[in-house]
């Protein structure tokens, strides 16, 4: 079989997959004396990579597998598409998410010392029920509490091919200290512009005023503060919802496979 051929049937099994495929799932495709070496098919993917690169959609490698999926750049086009919007995760969520990820493995009741509030069974319900954190053992305490730690689903749903793909503190605080200066400018510009405003509100009164018209209050604008440690997440997260809402059967043999 020639690598040309080889690469398409690699290109459209991942694109009628639902799921990730990893190399040996691929290779599964193939008739026994058939099938390509995994070299070959690593090859392929490869190939299959680069030939993505300027396009709308990319092929990513995963801690599951491969999987072709939309952008993240594009996300807020293609979700669009949707009539219903999925489900955001809270705040709450995403702290503790975050802290299983860092922390791992880590208990409920150490999530809630470092949070300072109550972590609900609901919460640990939605991540474990979403296959992105499982018990993996038990703590030798009083009570013997559940040890959690985050699944290779985790990694696959937030574009992640290991842990060590997770931002560092560094580039936490990194982070925090530009929207800090973002967010300062922003305040500044904004201030100016109120003060601007104030002015040309001042005359316009007094123009008014001798008219005897009465004059419409400025609506306040009031900035909300940006949590910047979580954009990472929820950067990650927008991008996985735009993959997990694909049409399956409109990306099978129903589509033009064409770059």
């Amino acid at each position: 079989m020639g690598d040309s051929k080889l690469q398409q049937i690699i290109e459209a099994a991942l694109f009628a997959a639902d799921k990730p495929l990893t190399p040996e799932q691929l290779q599964a495709l193939f008739e026994d004396t058939a099938q390509p070496t995994t070299k070959s098919i690593n090859t392929a993917l490869e190939a299959l990579t680069t030939k993505y690169l300027n396009s709308g959609i990319e092929l990513v490698s995963l801690a599951t597998g491969y999987r072709f999926q939309t952008r993240p750049a594009f996300a807020p086009w293609v979700q669009k598409l949707w009539e219903e919007k999925p489900p955001r995760l809270s705040r709450a969520v995403l702290e503790t998410l975050a802290l299983m990820a860092y922390r791992q493995p880590i208990t409920r009741g150490e999530i809630e010392d470092i949070r300072g509030v109550a972590v609900s069974s609901q919460i640990v319900r939605t991540l474990v029920e979403r296959g992105w954190v499982r018990v993996v053992g038990h703590k030798e305490v009083p009570g013997r509490p559940a040890l959690y730690a985050t699944t290779n689903e985790f990694l696959a749903y937030f574009n992640l091919a290991s842990l060590d793909e997770l931002p560092t503190l560094a580039e936490l605080q990194s982070i925090t200290l530009e929207e800090e200066r973002k967010k300062e400018g922003q305040e500044q510009a904004l201030s100016a512009e109120n003060e601007n405003n104030a002015q040309q509100d001042t005359a316009i009164q007094v123009n008014i005023a001798e008219q005897e018209e009465p004059l419409d209050s400025l609506d306040e604008f009031d900035m909300e503060a940006v949590d910047s440690v979580l954009a990472e997440f929820d950067q990650r997260f927008k991008a996985g919802q735009s993959f997990e809402q694909e049409d399956v059967e409109a990306r099978s043999e129903s589509s033009p496979l064409e770059p």
